[in-house]
């Protein structure tokens, strides 16, 4: 059984939404509102390193596909396996992409051989999966910010234990926190 590791920047009040870019009215948070210190991205070379797949909903699909195939630092997600999860989405452009049509395809793909799956981004997607309990870990780089709305990771009513195991401070004010889904 494939483990599903969902990764995010999120703030401080639980939101990640567009934290690079896009159309939340605080678009770049983690870029432009704190400064970089490259000690708290060292997780990221340890998740290119650890996927064998990329797991996103279509909306996430729809920003990262026009721009990571161009980025060196993300060659090796480039060159894995990705599946978005869309109801809509046909004939995907993106190198070796899938289209996965539900959840229950997910879990599916869950029990196959290989190692983890990672989820970026995709909060809608993060959510369902979290609801129909295929979550395993979650990767945090919680940023010092109060945003104060938009797309948040966790969905609200959900209840679900966590075991803290990795947790860093960087001298930015970000965390790293991970998490381990007790079952």
């Amino acid at each position: 059984m494939r483990p599903i590791v969902v990764t995010e920047f999120i703030s401080l009040d639980g939101i990640v939404d567009s934290p690079g870019g896009g159309e939340h009215p605080h678009a770049g948070w983690t870029f432009k509102d704190v400064d970089f210190d490259a000690a708290a991205y060292e997780i990221k070379g340890r998740e290119t390193v650890a996927a064998t797949a990329l797991l996103i909903g279509r909306q996430s699909y729809d920003e990262f596909a026009p721009v990571w195939p161009s980025m060196e630092e993300f060659a090796s997600y480039n060159a894995m396996p990705k599946y978005v999860v869309s109801s809509t989405l046909q004939d995907p452009e993106w190198n070796n992409t899938s289209v996965l049509r539900s959840l229950d395809e997910v879990a599916e793909l869950k029990q196959t051989e290989g190692g983890e799956i990672h989820v970026h981004g995709s909060p809608t997607l993060a959510q369902g999966l979290a609801a129909a309990g295929l979550v395993d870990r979650y990767h945090l780089l919680v940023f010092p910010l109060l945003l104060g709305g938009g797309k948040r990771l966790f969905a609200e009513g959900d209840k679900t234990r966590l075991a803290l195991t990795e947790h860093a401070a960087y001298s930015n004010g970000i965390t790293l926190q991970v998490y381990d889904v007790v079952r």
